[in-house]
This record gives structure tokens, C-alpha cells and sequence, in this order.
């Protein structure tokens, strides 16, 4: 889809360009399904029965029956057949042993503990954008962005997607078509640090003589074994501890969230999604925020967080990715990491990590730390003030360096829950310092925002700058994706002037 330079006319200093990404039902997934856990009705598992009436079919049922399956649902997935294997195993656990079990009955049962998923069946929106891993093959003045996206499906579970473009010199931008099968990737192991430890212990009130015995026997990154190998030295010692089983659950819980997903190198970067995998982000993955992080080491990488939600609490995640196929995700936490919406800078300051948060849910704050995965203290930058802020301030997205400074684009909500976009400026070495901000909105919704699955929002999770073009990606109602852009010397005039 590509844009008009002219772009639309809209309220604020930015243009909406024609861009108009809106969701996508037919883009499936499969996912594990057992009958009397869904969100409503029995809470326990109908496991045993179905397993059971399956077993009784006849041979030539279960033929006809898994037939009708593979002709209804195995063009609509690449990965059909590991998908039945993947939830067969998952129940197959209750049959008895000696019981012969053909290939074909096998795989029936895991088709009736398997179901379509449509990632984007609510919602589309939120997006962040940052520079493509990959510029080949580009015309001169071009740049190849990836987008992050949040897919929002059945009962309002998110998940992480991702999308291509391009933007040349002109500001004129183009999204790719979106490839016609999804991936969720192959989750696996990866090394854990204390410093992701210790906010969520402190804030479980857990962070005493227990996990302190056990963090002490741990060197800084360690394994799962290594952790377990220090959790049955505590059960093992629990006659001279208390709460010992406690302590265990809140330490697995932790590390659980630590993990590596590996995509297929063959598929295309739109058909990944990150799909939850962990306890407390079981019912979605929300509003990544990405940014290209140069470390101490000069070392060029992707970083970025996003809220992770279990259907009560929410919590801190990161993640981080050299090339868009493995992510590592791990928990982040401390007292100004609470909240939603932590903003990692794209590098170090002052040789320590800055980030942007809101850890009072209404002020932008900022944060230093050592550590990316632990965040002790906040500082406030801005409180709301004017109008069409006063219920609450946060940030856009990752700040961008220029040279006038640091460039935030913020978000803003005012009276009827209207979100609006606005923008200040940090002074490149001292970013509790704020140089400038805007007297009135970069962006607000015009009327066409004001239906949607939330009405009267734009909002984006992270923008790009490409020559003289700010290209930020909004969220519009939390329903659908729009581009807009500004020209980043008018932009710093206002906010320096």
C-alpha cells in the first residue's frame, strides 16, 4: 500500500499519509485446545472423556473422521502435521500404554486437542518501527523498516507480529503484503541473570534469607539446571528455612519467563508472530517497543519491552534479537519499571542505561540503571498540565538522537479517554533536562478514529527518522495501523523555539 506525498489533512502538526493496515481473520495460527478449559463454564479438563470416545471410534471412523480434517484444515497451515503430533503428546499420556494406537488415531486425537487461532481476529494496532536488519537491494534513498505489530485475536489474547516497508526521500512509504502462513517459532532455553531476580522477588516479599542462599550459590547468568540445582539444595534444607516451597514456586515462575523463540530462516519475516509463552503472559504479549540498541561494545542490536499480561497483573518484559529470527525475552523489573510502557534509549548514557517510564501510571519519568533488567529508581520529567492531558502523560516509543537532542514522541489522555500524540525534546547528555515540548498535539484523532475496538485513540510504540522524515506508525482505535509524518526540522523548530 503505498502513500501519497500530499498526505491527509489532519488535526496537528503531523500528515496522515493513505496508509490503512486493517486486520487480517484469515491469518491462523494453531493452538492447543482442551475441552472444559475454556474462558467460560467447567473449570477442569474433559481430557479422560474425549480421549476415551476417541479410543472407542471404529478403525474406519477415525479414517473418515481425520480425512475430513486434513481436507478442511492442512492447506491452511504449513505445519498441520507437527501441530497434531505437538497435542497429541499432550494428552496421549492417559491412554494405556499397551493399548495399540495407529498413526491416524493418533493424530484424530490431536486434532480434537487442536483449534485455528486468528492472531488478528479483534485487532490490528500499536505499532513500532526501527531501520531493517537487511537494506539490500534498495534504490538509492530508499530505507527498509521493520514494523512491529500487536495482533489481537479471540478473547482479546495479543501476540507480537511483525511487518516490512519501505520509506525513500520523499517521505513516501510502502508496506509489504503479509505472507500467507503463520509461525510461532520453537521456544527453547536461554541463560537467565540475578538482575532479572530480584525486582520481581522484592515485590513478592520474597527477597530474604531464602532467595538471597540461593542467588548466592548462582554466578551472575546461569542455567535452568543450575537454577534447579539450587532449588532441591533448599528443599533439601527446608528443616532449617521457612516458606521453603514458596520461595521455589516464585523462582520458577520467574525464570520461566526467560526464554529463546527461533523462527524457520525460510519464512517470511510477516508470518512470525510471538505468541505467549509464559504463566504471566498467558492472555497476550502488548504495545512492544523496539529500538536499535548500539551496546558498550559497539555491538549493533535490536532491544525492546512490552507489557506482558496474565488476565489480572501486568509486568515488564524485554526482549532483544540481532535479526528478527531468535528473540530472547526475560522479565524486567525494580521500582520504576512498574507499569506500562518502559522506553529503553538507543544507547548508554553517562556509560549506563536510560530508559523512559511511568511507574506513577500518569508522569513521564526517567530511569538509569546498570542493568537492563532491574530499575531502582525514576525521576519526573513532565506532569500533565495543559487540556488535552490531564488524565495522563506517557511515551511513544524509544527516544531518537539528533542533534538539537533527544526526540520523545508522547501520548496524552484528556477529557472523554481521547489519546493524542505530542512530542518534547532532552538534551543529548543530560536527558533529565527537558529542553522543549509541545503547546499543542503533534496528532489527535479525527472523526473516522472514533469507532473502533477503542475509540478515540491514536497511538504509536515507536517511530524512525529517514532524511528529513519522521515516520511514525499510530494505532488507530486500537483497531487498524496508520502512518504519519512530519518533517523533523519543522518539528525541532517548535520544540527549540
Amino acid at each position: 500500500m503505498r502513500t501519497k506525498r500530499q498526505g491527509v489533512d489532519t488535526p496537528g502538526i503531523a500528515r496522515r499519509t493513505t496508509v490503512d493496515l486493517r486486520p487480517d481473520p484469515s491469518r491462523m495460527t494453531v493452538k492447543l485446545f482442551v475441552a472444559g478449559q475454556e474462558d467460560f463454564g467447567p473449570t477442569e479438563s474433559r481430557t479422560n472423556a474425549v480421549v476415551n470416545r476417541i479410543m472407542s471410534l471404529s478403525d474406519t471412523e477415525v479414517r473418515e473422521a481425520l480425512a475430513g480434517v486434513e481436507e478442511d484444515f492442512a492447506h491452511r497451515h504449513s505445519d498441520f502435521l507437527q501441530w497434531l503430533d505437538v497435542h497429541a503428546h499432550r494428552a496421549t499420556h492417559r491412554i494405556d500404554p499397551h493399548v495399540p494406537l495407529s498413526e491416524e488415531r493418533w493424530r484424530l486425537i490431536g486434532a480434537c486437542f487442536s483449534h485455528e487461532f486468528a492472531v488478528e481476529g479483534a485487532a490490528l494496532c500499536n505499532p513500532s518501527a526501527v531501520v531493517h536488519p537487511d537494506q539490500s537491494g534498495l534504490a538509492p534513498g530508499m530505507l527498509r523498516f521493520m514494523m512491529s505489530t500487536r495482533c489481537i485475536g479471540e478473547g482479546h489474547r495479543s501476540s507480537i507480529g511483525f511487518r516490512t516497508g519501505t520509506i525513500d526521500t520523499w517521505g513516501d512509504v510502502v508496506v509489504d503484503e503479509p505472507g500467507g502462513h503463520i509461525t510461532t517459532g520453537i521456544a527453547g532455553e536461554t541463560p537467565m541473570t540475578k538482575a532479572g531476580f530480584r525486582g520481581l522477588l522484592e515485590s513478592a516479599n520474597d527477597f530474604g534469607e531464602n532467595s538471597r542462599s540461593i542467588l548466592r550459590a548462582l554466578p551472575e547468568a546461569f542455567t535452568s539446571s543450575q537454577l534447579e540445582e539450587q532449588l532441591n539444595v533448599l528443599l533439601h534444607d527446608r528443616d532449617t528455612f521457612r516458606n521453603v516451597d514458596e520461595t521455589v514456586h516464585h523462582f520458577r515462575h520467574i525464570a520461566e519467563r526467560s526464554y529463546l523463540v527461533t523462527f524457520p530462516a525460510a519464512s517470511k519475516f510477516s508470518e512470525r508472530v510471538m505468541w505467549p509463552r509464559a504463566d504471566a503472559e498467558r492472555r497476550g504479549m502488548e504495545d512492544a517497543r523496539f529500538t536499535r540498541f548500539i551496546d558498550r561494545d559497539e555491538h549493533s542490536t535490536y532491544v525492546g519491552t512490552y507489557t506482558a499480561f496474565d488476565g489480572r497483573d501486568i509486568a515488564q518484559q524485554g526482549i532483544q534479537t540481532d535479526d528478527f529470527t531468535a528473540f530472547r525475552t526475560f522479565p524486567i523489573s525494580g521500582p520504576a519499571a512498574r507499569g506500562k510502557g518502559l522506553a529503553i534509549f538507543p544507547r548508554t548514557v553517562g556509560g549506563r542505561f536510560v530508559a523512559l517510564t511511568r511507574p506513577d501510571f500518569e508522569t513521564n519519568h526517567i530511569a538509569f540503571s546498570d542493568e537492563v533488567e532491574y530499575w531502582e529508581a525514576s525521576v519526573p520529567l513532565r506532569a500533565p498540565a495543559r487540556s488535552w492531558e490531564v488524565i495522563q502523560l506517557g511515551n511513544c516509543g524509544s527516544p531518537i538522537e539528533t542533534e538539537a537532542g533527544w526526540l520523545v514522541i508522547t501520548h496524552s489522555v484528556g477529557p472523554f479517554r481521547t489519546y493524542h500524540l505530542g512530542a518534547m525534546l532532552l538534551d543529548n547528555e543530560d536527558p533529565c533536562r527537558v529542553i522543549g515540548t509541545l503547546d499543542s498535539p503533534l496528532l489527535s484523532p479525527v472523526e473516522s478514529d472514533r469507532n473502533g475496538y477503542v475509540p478515540n485513540v491514536v497511538y504509536s510504540c515507536g517511530s524512525l527518522v529517514h532524511g528529513r522524515h519522521l515516520m511514525i506508525p499510530i494505532g488507530v482505535a486500537d483497531q487498524s495501523i496508520g502512518v504519519a509524518t512530519v518533517l523533523v526540522e519543522e518539528l525541532l523548530e517548535r520544540l527549540t523555539g
